[in-house]
């Protein structure tokens, strides 16, 4: 058996997916597209930030050669369904359900270089791991090893796992002969354009990231007004363009890991009452968690609104009144006035009685006592 096939093998016994191997040849063909988006503004400021890096696996790994890519698969619909409570709940996407997708991901990659030094006794193996905080991109990888194509919403689809698989690579200094990309893609279809509610989708692989509603869901301070109720009951992430796409019709994906139901949406009200140790105790291991408490209890609150639930009216006074965060008491405030068409005189001495120099609020209480018609 030669090395590919043996490294396939270990990575099948590993639980990898899929697996592709590619040059390491640089990717200077994605400069002019990486520096159009900073030039107009559209990266969400997550990435990485130098873009020599991002085109040249040689200036991760002088000795690089071979790059392997890694897909590992993750299931898009929960094997086992939250109990019903009393409570209504909020969604966080497929891709932070189970184990935070990086460590996933890290593992097996330390495991795959580990099985292949073990192959290959004889010779000093060097190699750099990388997933998404890593500086190549991996969509560009993946499509150039044969793992998937890109898609018009700019995910790798492969026709095994659609477009639900985490990516990562191993950038190595071996020679083995490279994959080819697949021979299929998106073809005439348009459906993911069509769907996302922001129109972040520019058509060819590319999108306006801050107009993204995941990234929406993760970015700090006030949500604007536009993208509030387009969130609808999600808290973090959005995979509208996943849901309508053809691809992903009928997948079974398997587990990427354990996945808790009760985390995967959570209940909207005792997820606000959550403190900083208690979230980090009971979400600190999902990928969502990353981005912290304070700005996922603001997109609960969001959510509460937008599910129009009556009963989240008292925990809004609360917030309202205690005014602990800024963030929160603006947008329980616009919540509010989603919720409640005419207020009580109760309601609206204590909206009154806030004191505070805060904008968000002062401009979020304005905006509800106008929607009240209070003059």
């Amino acid at each position: 058996m030669d090395l590919e096939a043996q490294i396939q093998q270990l990575a099948r016994e590993i639980g990898i997916s899929k697996i592709g191997f590619t040059t390491a040849d640089d990717f200077s063909y994605l400069e002019k597209s990486l520096r159009a988006a900073a030039d107009e503004d559209r990266l969400s400021g997550f990435e990485h930030k130098n873009i020599e890096e991002r085109l040249d696996p040689k200036l991760s790994l002088a000795s690089a050669k071979t790059i392997i890519s890694i897909a590992v698969a993750y299931p898009h619909k929960l094997p086992i369904e939250p109990q019903k409570t009393n409570y209504k709940r909020g969604k966080i996407t497929p891709n932070s359900w189970g184990l935070d997708y990086h460590y996933v991901l890290q593992d097996k990659l330390n495991r795959l270089a580990a099985g292949i030094r073990e192959l290959c006794k004889a010779f000093p193996l060097e190699h750099k791991a990388m997933v998404d905080t890593g500086a190549l991109v991996d969509t560009a990888v993946a499509r150039r090893a044969g793992i998937g194509f890109i898609g018009k919403n700019g995910l790798v689809i492969s026709k095994e796992y659609g477009s639900y698989m985490y990516l990562g690579e191993l950038i190595t200094n071996l020679e083995i002969e490279p994959d080819q990309p697949v021979d299929y893609d998106c073809g005439d279809c348009r459906r993911c354009l069509y769907a996302c509610p922001t129109s972040c989708l520019i058509g060819d692989g590319s999108m306006d990231a801050k107009r993204c509603l995941s990234f929406q869901t993760q970015d700090k301070g006030m949500m604007a007004l536009e993208f509030r109720k387009k969130i609808k009951i999600v808290i973090y992430g959005c995979d509208i363009c996943q849901i309508c796409c053809p691809y992903n019709k009928g997948l079974n994906n398997p587990l990427a890991s354990e996945i808790d139901p009760e985390l995967a949406w959570p209940e909207l009200i005792p997820f606000l009452e959550l403190t900083n140790s208690t979230f980090k105790e009971k979400f600190g291991m999902i990928a969502g968690s990353w981005r912290g408490k304070n700005i996922l209890q603001r997109n609960a609150i969001i959510a509460l609104a937008n599910a129009h639930d009556k009963t989240a009216v008292v925990k809004l006074l609360e917030i309202i009144d205690k005014n602990n965060n800024p963030i929160h008491t603006a947008t329980a405030l616009w919540a509010l006035g989603e919720i409640i068409k005419t207020p009580n005189d109760d309601m609206l001495e204590l909206v009154l009685a806030v004191k505070t120099d805060n904008a968000d609020i002062l401009t979020e209480r304005e905006q509800l006592l106008q929607k009240w018609q209070v003059s």
